[in-house]
């Protein structure tokens, strides 16, 4: 052995050969912590120290190569100043580079995930072979930083400017055929192949059959481009970049524009341009926020996980009520590979949902995502039935029906009668409580809500809500199949609204308020899509329904009466009252027409104006700061109330709900983020100055304490 770590071993191979094995102790992956690197430098200089060695090979004893840097430490390190992270990325450029200037040929064996560091760890050898299934790849920019350990520099000088600008603006994570195509690797085998292939490359370029030296060489050079190809590529791809990442996302411009700095530099000289670069962007708030955010998926996938260990897969579910919403759970369910009845009570119902299924089965068809066999497959998952007859031995039911509480009630004390005794019973409900639903059942403890949220196979999102008599049972077991489904479930308490839509109808309150007080509803969506919510909250009503919304804006006014019921009509119910429902009868706010491709378009309908003058109690010139101050007190206020009140349980999930729910900016973090970001104390002295709006704008007194003591929502 020459060398052994936690992390990192190198022993001989007996033929000339050493071997480099990532092996992190205690881990089912591997990952490039500070620890890991500082083992991977006193690897090389055993390396170093060995005078008999004429190959090296790189790999892995886990299922995957290496996942990355370890994104835990990121916000403790990001926090020290610009020149600190620059001297930490030259450090390992350092390393690396010594890892690149071995005096003999080198290959790096790739399994499973090669992502980030870890990508750019196998770019420092000579030659690489992939296993078929493996993926590499250098998502930085979707953590809002670029490359930063020689990404921006190795990958354009191996595969081409245009092909790495794809690969790093784009943060995508490359398959073996795509990374062979472009000559990211040498050589694609089956995973039983993949030592001996590695092997036999090492033995070729040492037998002087492949020019070792050249192609490292190449990667160590200046770009082999001439002015006009680098200003088309380079030039080109910024705008196109820019215009597709939108203003609030700067990474990926930065990232072409270290890989263009550095294009006509040597190896060392393009290495510190891209340290620049990378510690400018790990400083930015945005890098803040979207580490923020993976570190709160990783927390709710942890979670998920905790509940998928006390249960079984779900093997056998059941939609009752087909139509759009039925449609859409049973393809999830069916495209993820978990067998599904649909029942309705009428045929045309049934032939609604089935066409939903293959409408949406056909466009994953159509994108190439899956073959007309595999769509064939899912399809024949789906089992349409009017009747309960084979419902005995389904595990899982989603009760889909018409969001009125008493035919819910009905249908559920119907379907109780069904199903086996142990069968996990949930409702996709978006306002009625689960325990004033679960009042009629034999069986509460075996009930719960599911929360799908519209359109179901876009949103990620579920909510798995706990009545007051939900078993852990039942909370497992839908968690575990909202995981088969492929969405993330956050499980909240019940409440009216549960968690997303009661922090959603105070921010159409705001909305409301500012209606009232002759704000242009045109410019209030413009300011809000500007800050970054894909639409803004006039849009998202009529896509939402004006019906729907104020069905559920009652359900709120009746839960939280003291600031969410208002006097009077609003501008919803004059919308609801004069037919106009939205993008579902083409009119709301806005008139709706097909573009090409068939999808409601939005313009602009003056006669919403007349509509609204009656509500208009005095007109008050308002700035974009404070049209934002209006919206989005109310929205952070509630989510600060649903974690007060143990609605949810922590920061992180309430901030996740919100982005993956309705939205969220996710590069602003959350509301909760986003009042940590402000500062508790600042956010309380702007709802304070906004206190005579109404309750909608109170501060509650754990959130006063908080700002008194310095406190934050995230340590």
């Amino acid at each position: 052995m020459i060398y052994q770590g936690k992390a990192i071993r190198v022993q001989a191979l007996g033929d000339g050969n050493a071997e480099l094995t990532f092996d992190l102790q205690d881990e089912s992956i591997n990952k490039l912590s500070s620890a890991v690197i500082l083992e991977l430098e006193e690897a090389v200089k055993a390396l170093q120290a060995q005078s008999d060695i004429q190959g090296l090979m790189i790999s892995s004893a886990k299922d995957v190569f290496i996942v990355g840097a370890d994104i835990t430490e990121f916000h403790g390190i990001f926090g020290k100043d610009e020149d600190y992270l620059v001297e930490m990325n030259l450090k390992v450029h350092q390393l690396f580079n010594t890892i690149e200037d071995l005096p003999y040929p080198t290959v790096t064996a790739i399994n499973g995930l090669a992502l980030g560091g870890g990508c750019e760890m196998l770019l420092t050898t000579d030659f690489r072979v992939m296993a078929e299934g493996a993926k590499i790849g250098l998502p930085e920019t979707k953590l809002g930083i670029i490359p930063g350990w020689g990404g921006c520099v190795r990958l354009p000088r191996l595969i081409g400017a245009d092909n790495a600008i794809e690969w790093i603006a784009g943060g995508t994570e490359n398959k073996a055929a795509a990374a062979l195509k472009v000559g990211a690797v040498d050589a694609v085998v089956a995973p039983a192949l993949l030592r001996e292939a590695a092997l036999d490359l090492l033995a070729e370029a040492r037998a002087g059959n492949i020019n070792w030296e050249a192609k490292r060489a190449e990667k160590k050079a200046p770009l082999r481009l001439n002015p006009v190809e680098s200003m088309m590529v380079f030039e080109t791809a910024k705008g196109f970049v820019a215009g597709k990442a939108g203003p609030h996302y700067p990474a990926p411009v930065e990232a072409i524009k270290a890989i263009q700095k550095g294009a006509t530099a040597g190896r060392e000289k393009a290495q510190e341009i891209e340290a620049k670069i990378f510690a400018k962007m790990a400083k930015t708030e945005v890098c803040f926020n979207l580490v923020g955010l993976f570190l709160s998926d990783q927390l709710i996938k942890k979670k998920a996980s905790a509940y998928e260990k006390q249960v079984s897969a779900v093997k056998k579910a059941a939609v009752l009520g087909a139509g759009i919403m039925g449609g859409g759970v049973a393809y999830q369910s069916a495209s993820k590979g978990t067998p599904i009845m649909m029942k309705d009570i009428n045929e045309a119902a049934l032939q609604l949902g089935l066409k939903e299924a293959s409408k949406l089965l056909g466009k994953q068809v159509e994108r190439k995502k899956i073959t007309p066999a595999q769509m064939a497959e899912a399809l024949g998952r789906i089992r349409p039935t009017l009747s309960y007859g084979d419902f005995a031995d389904v595990e899982l039911t989603v009760e889909a029906v018409v969001e009125n509480p008493k035919i819910k009630a009905a249908v559920l004390a119907e379907l109780e009668d069904k199903v086996a005794e142990d069968a996990i019973i949930t409702s996709n409900t978006s306002t009625i409580s689960i325990t004033s639903l679960a009042e009629n059942l034999k069986r509460p403890e075996n009930f719960c809500g599911m929360h799908f949220f519209n359109p179901v196979h876009r949103m990620p999102l579920v909510e798995v809500i706990r009545g007051e008599k939900s078993s852990e049972k039942a909370i497992a077991a839908t968690v575990t199949y909202a995981k088969q489904m492929g969405k993330t479930p956050i499980v909240v308490n019940d409440c009216p609204g549960f968690l997303v839509n009661r922090v959603l109808f105070p921010y159409f309150g705001g909305f409301i308020g500012l209606v009232e007080h002759g704000a242009d509803f045109q410019k209030v969506d413009k300011v809000m899509e500007k800050f970054g919510w894909p639409m803004g909250p006039a849009y998202l009503l009529d896509v939402v329904g004006l019906d729907t919304a104020v069905h559920a804006n009652d359900v709120m006014a009746e839960g939280f009466p003291d600031r969410m019921k208002r006097d009077g009509k609003t501008v919803l119910n004059i919308m609801y009252e004069a037919g106009r429902l939205g993008q579902k009868n083409a009119t709301g706010f806005y008139k709706y027409e097909e573009d090409r491709k068939g999808k409601p378009k939005k313009v602009a309908d003056a006669s919403t104006y007349g509509l609204i003058e009656p509500l208009i109690q005095d007109k008050r010139e308002l700035t974009d700061e404070q049209i934002i101050a209006r919206m989005m007190v109310p929205l952070c206020l509630e989510t600060v109330r649903c974690l007060e009140d143990g609605i949810v349980e922590t920061a992180a999930e309430a901030d996740m709900a919100l982005i993956y729910g309705i939205g969220f900016p996710p590069f602003r973090g959350g509301a909760l983020r986003y009042i940590d970001a402000m500062g508790v104390d600042a956010f309380v002295q702007l709802a304070d100055s906004l206190a005579d709006l109404g309750p909608l704008y109170h501060v509650t007194d754990k959130l006063r304490e908080m700002a008194a003591q310095g406190k934050r929502f995230y340590a």
